[in-house]
């Protein structure tokens, strides 16, 4: 090590040597040319303020080039040895060549690191302002009204919404559906058809208060088979849920059984009725009209109800219920239920039978019924079919058990057997005059 340090200085002492004896060589070569351009120029004019003036130029030049030289050489000097001169070594000449032996990890800090880099963030241009106004805050907004009056339109919307879903359940409560359809299906034999029709067309209209039309259902079948009991039994379950002022029974033969007397009737039944919806409405509630034997009812009593129904009325008269209890169309029923009897039809269920009897029979009952009066056109006519001798037995038990009689089946069977019935057909025997002689053979017993 020494030895090549003792070889660099002297390399480079010879160095500089030779670059100090260049330089004298070319100062006096320049001297020697500046002094013979003056001897040549001397002998050629005599001396004046040019030949001074060119010497002069002349010095400079040389002195400007020494300086030039000098700093080459002191330039030299520190590329050759600036590392030995800054430590007081002497300075090295030999050329340094990068090698990868004696590196360590450490000499690489960023690259040793084990933290994150940091991401440089971005400066964010500035908002310049005018000078004269200075940096000044956006403008704040003032909160618009429109958004507050929407606000509660919304709240407005949502309570209307509850407080109608709440009314429809509370009208549905309030008339005990569930109650009456319980009773129907308990007392009301061989008509569970007709039953679940009227009771879908009360769901649909006791649902809400506000209608455009009064509820007109019509019930028309043969003697017998329990239309009268099916209006006592709505009769007295909206007594007990309105009250015995919003329900009406109109009988015709009873209250207006002279035909001399029908437009008295019609005028105060129309008295009734009036006074009776109005109580309803101020009382919020649905009253029910209930008119049994409607065939024996005159044009004069058709008309004023019609009239009732059919035309504009204030809303009081739209929130109302008839019911019309006839036997009109009884033989299209009864010629329909013996001729369309068939092995078949007994593996149907009564309410599949009665949508087939309803769909086959309204339009001729609606023929028949429209041409003896237009008010049976505001009205949703349903059918109600004859009872075989299994009703009957039904109807039996039920009155001997309320009479308070033994229910003996034996009994049962040999009251049943003195009904008349019509033929056979299809496996089904229909009573010709359905339960109405039930209660006066219970009453001989």
């Amino acid at each position: 090590m020494e030895m090549s340090d003792r070889d660099s200085s002297a390399s480079a002492s010879q160095t500089e040597g030779e670059f100090d004896g260049e330089v004298d060589e070319e100062m006096d070569g320049e001297v020697d040319s500046e002094e013979k351009k003056e001897d040549r120029h001397s002998d050629s004019s005599a001396p004046s303020l040019s030949n001074f003036s060119s010497s002069l130029r002349a010095v400079v030049r040389i002195k400007q080039k020494y300086q030039a030289m000098k700093r080459r050489r002191q330039e030299l000097a520190m590329g050759l040895g600036g590392v030995g001169a800054l430590t007081g070594a002497p300075t090295r000449t030999s050329p340094k060549i990068f090698t990868f032996d004696g590196l360590t990890p450490s000499a690489f800090p960023t690259l040793t690191s084990s933290g994150p880099q940091k991401k440089k963030r971005r400066r964010r241009k500035r908002v310049l302002f005018p000078n004269s106004g200075g940096c000044r805050a956006p403008p704040k907004q003032a909160p618009s009204r429109a958004k507050y009056c929407l606000y509660l339109l919304f709240a407005i919307v949502f309570v209307q919404v509850y407080n109608a879903i709440e009314n429809l359940d509370d009208h549905v409560l309030r008339y005990d559906l569930e109650g009456l359809e319980k009773t129907l299906r308990r007392e009301v034999f061989g008509q569970q058809g007709a039953v679940e029709g009227l009771l879908s067309h009360l769901k649909d209209y006791l649902s809400t208060y506000v209608h455009n039309k009064p509820l007109v259902v019509s019930l028309h079948g043969p003697s017998g088979v329990g239309k009268s009991h099916l209006g006592r039994l709505l009769a007295g379950h909206f007594r007990s849920v309105v009250g015995e002022t919003l329900v009406l029974q109109y009988y015709v033969l009873h209250h207006c059984p002279q035909e001399t007397n029908a437009l008295h009737c019609a005028s105060n039944l129309s008295a009734i009725i009036s006074e009776m919806v109005e109580r309803a409405e101020e009382e919020e509630k649905i009253p029910l009209f209930i008119f049994d034997e409607a065939e024996h009812m005159h044009d004069e009593i058709l008309d004023a109800l019609w009239h009732l129904v059919a035309s504009k009325q204030s809303n009081e008269y739209l929130n109302a219920i008839y019911l019309f209890l006839s036997n009109l169309g009884h033989a299209h029923i009864t010629k329909h239920m013996l001729h369309n009897s068939s092995s078949v039809s007994m593996a149907l269920s009564a309410s599949a039978r009665h949508t087939n009897l309803v769909k086959e029979l309204t339009p001729v009952l609606r023929g028949t019924l429209e041409k003896l009066h237009v008010l049976w056109t505001e009205a949703d006519i349903l059918p109600l079919g004859l009872l075989e001798k299994g009703h009957v037995m039904e109807c039996f038990l039920d009155e001997m058990t309320r009479e308070g009689f033994y229910p003996d089946h034996t009994n049962i069977e040999r009251l049943a057997g003195e009904i008349e019935y019509y033929p056979v057909v299809g496996g089904h025997e229909y009573s010709q005059t359905g339960c109405k002689q039930v209660v006066a053979k219970v009453n001989l017993l």
